[in-house]
């Protein structure tokens, strides 16, 4: 096969105690799914069903390290998140059979330009660049299942300059891992090398440059990343 343009390189995630990497195909992630931070962003837990916004392949930056401060905004935020990355796919997925499709687990913070969401929001208009620009989503190294079995109930921490800023447990969720598998392969087909981040607790904030952020989820590789 010949293309006009060269093709660009894939995306690969490291995996704790292998050389191998996965390739990422898609990211997906959770809106408000923590009722605290469902509540501090003006929405409701009791009432809303999940929804999903994507990120591009070319946004994740696998490891962390450092992080270029995004153009056209001056109000970023930082979302700790658990990662949750398939390891094959599959179309109306059972809720049974959701946690059979996933390779592993990572900490990953998905970062946003909080103005123009905001702006975008008032507008009433997609808001795809405040969450898909370059290095939003920097991911740290993979656990697979075999290896950390199932992440369902683990302290979660993110601290910017050493100050905590955010603190939960992953068993806060409102659309636990296996039902947001299965509710999203009803919207699309899944695939392996799908990933998929599964929402944040309360605390998102602003970070500057300089900033050093340390984000973990117990029993995962911790992610730093400095803000440059």
């Amino acid at each position: 096969m010949t293309f006009a343009v060269p093709p660009l390189d894939p995306v690969g995630l490291a995996i704790e105690d292998s050389e191998a990497l996965l390739p990422v195909a898609r990211a997906y992630c959770i809106g408000r799914n923590y009722a605290d931070h469902s509540i501090e962003m003006g929405g409701n837990p009791d009432r809303e069903e999940p929804f999903f916004f994507t990120k591009p392949a070319t946004a994740i930056v696998p490891g962390g390290g450092e992080i270029a401060y995004p153009s056209a905004t001056s109000d970023m935020h930082h979302e700790l998140e658990l990662v949750v990355a398939l390891g094959k796919g599959g179309r109306d997925i059972a809720v049974g059979d959701a946690l059979d499709h996933v390779f592993g687990y990572a900490v990953g913070i998905d970062l946003t330009r909080r103005d123009l969401q905001a702006a975008a929001k008032k507008a009433s208009r997609p808001w795809d660049m405040s969450k898909g620009f370059d290095q939003s989503g920097p991911i740290g190294t993979l656990m697979t299942v075999d290896a950390c079995g199932h992440i369902d109930d683990a302290p979660m921490s993110l601290t910017v300059n050493g100050e905590t800023r955010q603190s939960g447990n992953v068993n806060q969720m409102i659309w636990k891992p296996p039902e947001a598998i299965a509710y999203l392969s009803g919207l699309v087909e899944l695939r392996a090398g799908d990933i998929i981040f599964t929402g944040t607790p309360a605390g998102v904030a602003a970070v500057e440059r300089g900033d050093s952020l340390h984000a973990d989820v117990a029993g995962l590789p911790a992610l730093d990343c400095t803000v440059v």
